[in-house]
């Protein structure tokens, strides 16, 4: 099963145009959406430098990643491979 997990903050500007793309496309796949000022654990657990990260995982495994702010058909292109 395959799952987004979408780390960002409040204060980054990028993120605050990506948010609202990440949930058009938690409507077609499940996204954790991680607050990295709230869990940096998570953060440098995921090696997460720098915000929005998004984090492809299928079977509990990470497939790949994206840094930066993208369209939704990107992210959907990007989903699929």
């Amino acid at each position: 099963m395959k799952k987004l997990f979408y780390f960002s903050a409040d204060w980054c500007q990028p993120c605050k145009m990506l948010g609202p793309v990440m949930d058009q496309v938690a409507q077609t796949i499940s996204v954790d959406k991680i607050n990295i000022d709230y869990e940096m654990d998570r953060a440098r657990a995921a090696n997460v430098s720098s915000v929005p990260t998004v984090i492809l995982v299928e079977n509990q495994q990470e497939v790949r990643r994206f840094t930066g702010a993208k369209s939704y058909q990107q992210i959907i292109e990007f989903i699929n491979g």
